[in-house]
């Protein structure tokens, strides 16, 4: 599988743009970028994810590899911008994802389309360690040794219900 920097860099666009204002947290938009990818890896056996990057086992929860390569990448060319917010006394800052374009959606198959707007209305309001709670809990990370890569293929045994999957028209 090979990273397709224009589907990620719209990944992560329509994400940011689908949560009803700026993205908190790097760590919610890693776990947002997981489910993206490994559902769609997952949803009728298409045995592709969206971004086409490699995950690893970190102790937050799966991160893909090349995640922040693509935001700076982004906010380079003034599609994102990316900024710090205090989180409290004992917390290190917050890291905010504000979209500042839309992303181009032609890029996208009806399915992946389907799948980024299930990954937001589930997932979306959701913590970053609501969402890291979530992953700790899936056989992709379970069966994965810390730091080592998440085979895509155990999205199989996470069993998903894409019953919520609603068709484009």
């Amino acid at each position: 599988m090979t990273v397709d920097k224009n589907k990620y860099e719209n990944a992560i666009l329509y994400l940011c743009n689908g949560v009803g204002g700026p993205l908190k947290g790097k760590k919610k938009l890693a776990k947002l970028l997981y489910y993206a990818d490994f559902d769609n890896y997952e949803y009728k056996e298409s045995s592709k994810s969206i971004t086409g990057d490699k995950y690893e086992a970190w102790k937050m929860g799966p991160v893909p590899r090349g995640f922040m390569e693509v935001v700076s990448r982004l906010e380079k060319k003034g599609k994102l911008k990316k900024y710090s917010v205090e989180s409290g006394a004992n917390y290190s800052p917050t890291e905010v994802f504000e979209c500042l374009s839309l992303p181009d959606i032609t890029i996208f198959s009806d399915d992946e389309l389907s799948i980024l707007d299930r990954v937001i209305k589930r997932y979306g309001g959701l913590s970053g360690k609501q969402l890291e709670d979530l992953t700790h809990g899936e056989a992709p990370y379970i069966a994965t040794d810390p730091s080592e890569e998440i085979l895509y293929d155990l999205a199989y045994y996470r069993g998903t219900d894409f019953s919520d999957v609603m068709a484009r028209a």
